[in-house]
C-alpha cells in the first residue's frame, strides 16, 4: 500500500511539474511587472490587484457547473463546425485599391482596414488555432487561407485583449518585421515585449485615452465588458474596444464584450459610426455577461448609432456549443426585424465604405 501511495504521489508531482514547466513557455506570455505594473496601478479601472468592468460582471454564472461545462465542451455536437470547407475569396491585399476605406475580414475577429495608403490590422490569428496548443480550437477547414505573408506593411496593429483568439503568439512573431506600431490595452505590452517586440513599437492604452497616429488617423480606447488572461490568473491586463478615426470616417472596433450601457455612452460620445465590427458568436448560457447574444449585437449597433454592422467573432473557431452558423442566422433575422443594415462578406471579400457592402447569405447551402 505504501509503495502504491508513493507511486501515485510521484505521478501527481510529475504532472504538476510538467504543467508548471509548460506554462513557462513563451506562448503564455508574461504578467506585467516593474514600471508597467506601476502604471497599471494608477488606472481607475484597476482595483484589488485586477482590472474591473464598469459594472459587476460574473465571467461564469455562479450556478454553472464547471464539470458539466468541461464534459459538454469535449463532447460538442458536430454542428459546432461546418461539414464542408468554408468558401472564401483570395484578395491581393497589397494591391487593393484604398481610395475609400476598405475592410477585408479573415474570419473570427481578424480584419484589415486599408485607407489612402495606410494599413490597420486588427487581432490577427493566422496560426490555425486559437489556443496554446496546436490540436485544440483549430480553425475550420477553408477559414485559414490568409497568413502573415499575405499582409501589406502594417502601419497600425490593434490588439483588443490578450485571449488566444485575439492575440496569437506565432502570428505576432511572423508579422513583427512588417509592423510599425502596435496599439493595445494596458498591460498587454508585457506579452509583446516578452516575445521580442521592441518597446518603442508598443503603445498601451487605458479606457478613454487617445492616440494621434497621423494627421488623418486617431485611435481611442473605450470600455468593453469582458475579462483577460492567458493562464490561470485573470484581469492582470485590460480588455478594450477601439474607436478608429481614419480619413474622415469613424470605425468601431469592438473586440469582445457582453452587452451593457457602455455601448450607448460610446455612441453618444464618439458616434455616429460609419461601420461597427461587433462580436456575434461564441456566446453561451453559462457566460451571458462576457459575450453578447446575437440579438444583443443588434442592440449594441443601434446604441452605437452605426450606419452598418459587420458581425465578427464567428466562422473560424468553435469556442462555444452553438451551431457554427447560428450566430449569423440570428443576427440576420434580428437585423431585418429592427431595420439594421448589415454587411456579411465571405472571408477575403472586400467591404468598401459608402460603396460596397456584400450581403449574400453565403453560409446557407
Amino acid at each position: 500500500m505504501k509503495k502504491i501511495m508513493l507511486i501515485t504521489l510521484s505521478i501527481i508531482v510529475a504532472l504538476v511539474l510538467g504543467v508548471f514547466l509548460f506554462m513557462q513557455t513563451a506562448v503564455f506570455g508574461k504578467d506585467p511587472s516593474g514600471k508597467r505594473l506601476e502604471r497599471i496601478k494608477q488606472s481607475t479601472h484597476y482595483r484589488e490587484g485586477a482590472f474591473q468592468n464598469l459594472h459587476p460582471t460574473e465571467v461564469m454564472l455562479k450556478e454553472a457547473s464547471m464539470v458539466r461545462m468541461i464534459r459538454d465542451f469535449f463532447n460538442k455536437p458536430k454542428t459546432t463546425e461546418p461539414d464542408e470547407p468554408l468558401p472564401s475569396v483570395q484578395t491581393n491585399l497589397k494591391t487593393l485599391d484604398d481610395n475609400q476605406p476598405s475592410i477585408v475580414w479573415f474570419g473570427h475577429s481578424s480584419y484589415l482596414i486599408k485607407s489612402k495608403g495606410k494599413n490597420v490590422l486588427v487581432d490577427p490569428v493566422f496560426s490555425g488555432n486559437a489556443s496554446p496548443v496546436s490540436f485544440f480550437a483549430k480553425a475550420f477547414e477553408g477559414a485559414n487561407g490568409y497568413g502573415a505573408d499575405d499582409m501589406p506593411p502594417i502601419d497600425v496593429l490593434i490588439i483588443t485583449h490578450d485571449h488566444y483568439d485575439h492575440l496569437d503568439y506565432k502570428t505576432i512573431l511572423a508579422l513583427q518585421p512588417k509592423i510599425k506600431k502596435i496599439y493595445t490595452s494596458l498591460g498587454v505590452g508585457a506579452d509583446l515585449e516578452h516575445w521580442g517586440v521592441p518597446l518603442d513599437k508598443i503603445v498601451e492604452m487605458d479606457w478613454n485615452q487617445h492616440q494621434r497616429v497621423s494627421d488623418s488617423v486617431e485611435i481611442t480606447a473605450v470600455p468593453a465588458r469582458h475579462f483577460s488572461g492567458r493562464g490561470f490568473t485573470r484581469a492582470k491586463t485590460l480588455w478594450s474596444a477601439f474607436v478608429l478615426s481614419i480619413d474622415g470616417y469613424k470605425i468601431f472596433i469592438g473586440g469582445d464584450s457582453g452587452y451593457d450601457t457602455h455601448f450607448k455612452a460610446i455612441g453618444e460620445q464618439h458616434g455616429p459610426f460609419d461601420i461597427a465590427m461587433l462580436e456575434a458568436g461564441q456566446y453561451g448560457v453559462n457566460w451571458p455577461n462576457i459575450h453578447m447574444m446575437p440579438e444583443e449585437t443588434i442592440l449594441a449597433a443601434k446604441d452605437l448609432n452605426a450606419k452598418v454592422l459587420m458581425p465578427v467573432h464567428w466562422a473560424k473557431f468553435a469556442l462555444a456549443l452553438h451551431n457554427w452558423d447560428e450566430p449569423i442566422s440570428r443576427v440576420v433575422e434580428e437585423a431585418h426585424r429592427q431595420n439594421v443594415k448589415l454587411t456579411t462578406p465571405l472571408i477575403g471579400e472586400v467591404v468598401v465604405l459608402d460603396s460596397i457592402y456584400p450581403a449574400t447569405e453565403w453560409w446557407k447551402k
